[in-house]
């Protein structure tokens, strides 16, 4: 399924902004349940509920996303159209309540897909759901990727995957962040994470230095303050090179889809890996921006990126893979 983007929609950035922002997104029925996490803290998980006899789809939003971002509320409604089974984990902080751990959430958050995956495989049998399968999106997708790696054989619980828009390559990433108009994006994101921030720091002070957070003007700043010492990471150095998804791609052996479109301002297409294992397919288009790929004439829509992915997991169930150098465009 090869992305043509709208020709009223011309670049990166537009792509980028205009389908979550302005194009309308989905209702969609959700059920939430909350989750004991094994430190004590919580997660809260939005469900679709489908029909006996279906897949189980469960998808990893992005940085201070959730079940009510433009991909999310996307990908669910043609999940529940088909009448399958659907679940959005929320990362910590992330469903509209502090969470309780002296943590939050990262890029490199394996531990914490594995616990989710492995109560939802569970769940696909309580559902008698056919398959699992597993999407992410934008940090989302690089954690699952990183999961994916590290577990090898044991991740073999799901049926396939999918990776949308995942900054494979975080340093990379975080300087395109950084510099010209991609630092409004940093501004998006600080808007929401300093307050939560703060709200850590009542809960536990001195977790972090409150007046360095404040002065924080990029994720570089934000990594070395907050996301790298609260996760075990010595600094932002330390948490972008082993935090990154690249390094892991030849070690996954579940069949996945790495989306990345070659125009996302958040990744510039020179950091964009060439090579994976066998039953890794890198697709790599032209354009689409950063998790956008909208379709149709104004004012778009949000479909075509949903057909893709499902597309591909349900295709992955049924036949063996395509050569990897067919799926790269360009």
């Amino acid at each position: 399924m090869l992305y043509i983007p709208p020709r009223w929609l011309p670049g990166g950035h537009l792509q980028t902004i205009y389908p979550s922002t302005f194009v309308r997104k989905p209702a969609v029925a959700y059920r939430r349940e909350r989750w004991e996490a094994p430190d004590g803290d919580f997660i809260d998980i939005d469900f679709v509920d489908g029909q006996p006899g279906r897949p189980l789809v469960v998808l990893f939003h992005g940085l201070e996303g959730s079940s009510d971002s433009h991909y999310s509320r996307a990908l669910m409604a043609e999940v529940a159209r088909r009448g399958w089974h659907g679940a959005i984990p929320h990362f910590r902080g992330c469903s509209g309540e502090i969470n309780l751990a002296p943590r939050f959430y990262h890029s490199g958050d394996s531990a914490e897909l594995d616990w989710i995956i492995r109560r939802l495989k569970l769940r696909q049998q309580d559902l008698a759901a056919t398959h699992l399968y597993a999407c992410g999106v934008s940090l989302g997708a690089n954690a699952l990727l990183r999961w994916l790696g590290e577990s090898q054989h044991q991740a073999e619980i799901l049926d396939a995957a999918c990776a949308v828009s995942a900054p494979l390559d975080l340093a990379g990433g975080g300087a395109a962040l950084g510099a010209g108009f991609n630092r409004l994006y940093t501004w998006v994101f600080l808007r929401t994470m300093r307050p939560k921030c703060l709200a850590k720091l009542d809960q536990f002070p001195g977790l972090f230095d409150r007046e360095a957070l404040l002065s924080a003007r990029d994720l570089y700043a934000f990594d070395n303050i907050v996301t790298a010492p609260l996760h075990g990471y010595r600094n932002t150095e330390d948490y972008w090179d082993r935090a990154s998804a690249k390094h892991i791609l030849h070690d996954i052996t579940v069949p996945t889809l790495v989306l990345n479109a070659r125009n996302d301002p958040f990744l510039p297409e020179q950091h964009l890996p060439r090579t994976a294992a066998p039953e890794v397919v890198l697709d790599y288009p032209e354009q689409g921006g950063h998790v956008g790929f909208a379709a149709g004439g104004p004012p778009g829509r949000l479909d075509w990126l949903p057909r893709r992915l499902l597309h591909f997991l349900e295709g992955k169930s049924e036949s063996s893979f395509p050569a990897q150098a067919e799926a790269l465009h360009g």
